[in-house]
């Protein structure tokens, strides 16, 4: 199963929990694979109560890995910061199913991270019962 989401920033991380939990509702337990299918982009858990963790994290990210920091990739198409921040956190969750609920502590939401938008980003979902 695949759905889309169309990002508005260079860089956000969007909450997708409610799109997966759709998906998951008739599955009475399994396991559930959440894919981003693109290199400039992650798929991690995170808190969203409060927003400013997702900036947090973005914020730290860039610390940690800035862009254009001199990447021979940037030469090609100016995004080598992306790809790195992207492979670093991963293209992929896995979360447990349990009576058509995604099984996420109280705090914890499925997130696209966006490194390199606005784009629109195709996401798959694998549902193993």
């Amino acid at each position: 199963m695949d759905f889309t989401i169309t990002t508005s920033k260079t860089q956000e991380l969007v909450d997708i929990t409610q799109e997966v939990a759709q998906l998951v509702r008739d599955v009475r337990k399994g396991l559930c694979n959440v894919f981003v299918t693109h290199a400039t982009a992650a798929i991690v858990i995170n808190e969203n109560y409060d927003p400013n963790i997702c900036t947090d994290f973005l914020d730290a990210l860039n610390r940690s890995f800035p862009d254009h920091a001199g990447y021979r990739h940037d030469l090609v198409d100016n995004n080598a910061g992306a790809h790195i921040k992207a492979a670093l956190l991963g293209p992929s969750e896995t979360i447990h199913i349990e009576d058509g609920k995604l099984v996420l502590g109280t705090w914890q939401s499925l997130m696209l991270v966006d490194l390199d938008g606005p784009k629109r980003r195709n996401i798959r979902v694998e549902i193993i019962s």
